[in-house]
């Protein structure tokens, strides 16, 4: 018999606030700066494969997405990419870092309508200072009982995780817009993974739908959310 979750996960970029928007506009503007030296397909193709084999250096966030744009702007030019450019991506990173909070729709009231009910975590990735920033100018730093800010997801971390904040992975969901990192590494630590898509989503982030796991559910909103937790369990245990 599947056991009812009793703690709750949200990932944070993408399916608390904006994040991947940003970026691609990002992207654009890097486009635009090396027109003269690379076709727009090809500098994408390019700049996913440094972002693919930086992220063992980097890890996942703004800084390391700049530094990889630097890196193909260096490879692409032949070492010629102008200074005026290199000081132009690096302005465009600062943008990013200082961008506004945009909740995405029902975020706060999906937060505030379970943060009563289910022992409510953030795990999110990414760079430390920029996602400690983005959940102080989010205002929904206090509906959650913690904050798990990591390099990566995997499953060990996940049970790592629900053990000292709940009552194992048996009894958590994770929701997030990746199947990649908030979705499948659950299911593989015995959760419940919830799928939200997000219309923008990040190469490194899409993997296959794992459509036969029993504990794997999909909605098209996070209004959805408080209605699928009243079928898995219409009267949820108060956290302890």
């Amino acid at each position: 018999m599947n056991a009812a979750p009793t703690t709750i996960g949200f990932d944070a970029d993408d399916t608390l606030w904006q994040n991947e928007r940003f970026f691609r506009l990002t992207q654009q503007r890097f486009t635009e700066l090396l027109a003269d030296y690379a076709a727009p397909d090809h500098l994408h193709d390019r700049l996913l494969a440094a972002e693919r084999r930086n992220l063992g250096h980097y890890g996942f966030g703004i800084k390391g997405f700049v530094l990889s744009m630097i890196e193909t702007a260096i490879e692409v030019t032949e070492a010629q990419v102008p200074a005026s450019i290199i000081a132009d991506l690096i302005a465009a990173g600062q943008d990013m870092l200082a961008h506004p909070i945009e909740l995405l729709p029902a975020a706060r009231e999906t937060v505030e309508a379970l943060a009563g009910r289910y022992r409510v975590l953030l795990i999110t990735k990414g760079d430390l200072l920029d996602q400690e920033r983005k959940l102080a100018q989010s205002g929904l730093g206090d509906l959650f009982a913690g904050v798990e800010i990591v390099s990566h997801k995997t499953p060990a971390v996940y049970a790592e995780i629900f053990a000292r904040h709940g009552q194992g992975a048996a009894r958590a969901m994770m929701v997030g817009n990746s199947l990649r990192s908030d979705v499948i590494p659950v299911l593989a630590a015995g959760g419940w993974g919830v799928y939200v898509p997000h219309a923008l989503t990040w190469a490194l982030e899409q993997d296959e739908t794992p459509t036969t796991a029993t504990r794997f559910r999909q909605i098209q909103t996070l209004a959805a959310l408080p209605a699928l937790l009243d079928t898995l369990s219409p009267a949820p245990p108060q956290p302890g």
